[in-house]
């Protein structure tokens, strides 16, 4: 597993030729007591990169991130964020970051100019508070207390507050959480637009295709370790996007059968059938379904190791 950020001048052991990666990760580890959140995780992302972290609660993504975002101590292994180790970020470094939360604000004292010209004045080169709040969709609500808006209202604002300092390296934790679908694909505008300036993104996200829309790379973990890292059309290997030929017999059995010659496939399923059998259908795996195969596989796995030391 090739863990380092594509044409970074890496080795095939995943030992890092370019130390100026915007995150750099080895051996990272947290414990609490016997319980092992994060298990020694080895991770680069380039610069510039939308990398997407994907995992079931309580993989270790949070916690990961938060380490990274310097809000929790590692047990063990070395990070670098932005060429700091987070565990002893200063001001400066932190300015450098933008970090949308996984829980709404809940500042309601304010509108929503007015907290965001307010947070404005902590960077040294912010973005416009207008430019802003239109590219959040919230130009209706600029002079709506941040309390009375909807949650998706107040999601919005908390993306704004994570982009108004012009992060270098942007932290997303669920940030379409509570967003209909048509402002998913609005925010999702904004994210391609602001990597298309420079900004190196890192996205949790439980949404498949959210990861699968704006990532470059997008990593799986599970049991805090990393179960697969690449590209995200490449994701869980060339096996794991062979196309699937589903069908119905006539006396309503189903079938299915992987092929890397779909068309072919199904000619000589209607061949052999004299016609189209009932629920005939091509379907290539998705993000999601890569995901929830390389998911149940490894819990599998985990269980069958456990039965063996028992």
């Amino acid at each position: 597993m090739d863990t380092t950020a594509p044409d970074s001048g890496t080795t095939s052991a995943g030992l890092p030729a370019d130390t100026d990666a915007a995150v750099r990760i080895r051996g990272l580890r947290k414990a609490y007591g016997d319980v092992v959140a994060v298990d020694g995780i080895d991770l680069d992302i380039a610069r510039g990169e939308t990398f997407a972290l994907l995992g079931p609660n309580g993989a270790g993504k949070s916690t990961t991130v938060e380490i990274l975002e310097g809000y929790r101590l590692r047990s063990a292994g070395e990070v670098s964020v932005l060429g700091i180790d987070p565990a002893h970020g200063d001001l400066d470094w932190k300015a450098r970051l933008g970090i949308v939360l996984q829980s709404a604000t809940e500042s309601g004292v304010y509108t929503v100019r007015e907290q965001l010209t307010h947070l404005a004045g902590f960077y040294p080169d912010p973005r416009d508070v207008d430019e802003v709040i239109a590219a959040v969709g919230l130009v209706a609500k600029a002079r709506t207390r941040v309390s009375k808006l909807s949650g998706g209202q107040r999601r919005r604002v908390d993306v704004a507050l994570g982009i108004i300092g012009r992060p270098e390296l942007l932290f997303l934790d669920e940030p379409t959480t509570g967003f209909d679908p048509e402002a998913r694909r609005e925010f999702w505008k904004l994210i391609r637009g602001l990597k298309a300036e420079g900004t190196t993104i890192l996205l949790t996200t439980h949404y498949l295709d959210e990861a699968a829309q704006l990532g470059d790379r997008a990593g799986i973990i599970l049991g805090g370790r990393l179960l697969d890292v690449g590209l995200v059309d490449e994701l869980g290997g060339a096996s794991a996007r062979v196309p699937i030929v589903r069908w119905r017999e006539s006396d309503g059995t189903p079938h299915e059968a992987r092929t890397e010659r779909p068309a072919e496939f199904v000619a000589s399923v209607v061949a052999r059938h004299g016609g189209e059998p009932d629920a005939l259908e091509v379907i290539r795996p998705s993000l999601e379904d890569i995901y929830l195969q390389l998911v149940h596989s490894a819990g599998a796995e985990a269980h069958d190791d456990e039965e063996a030391l028992a």
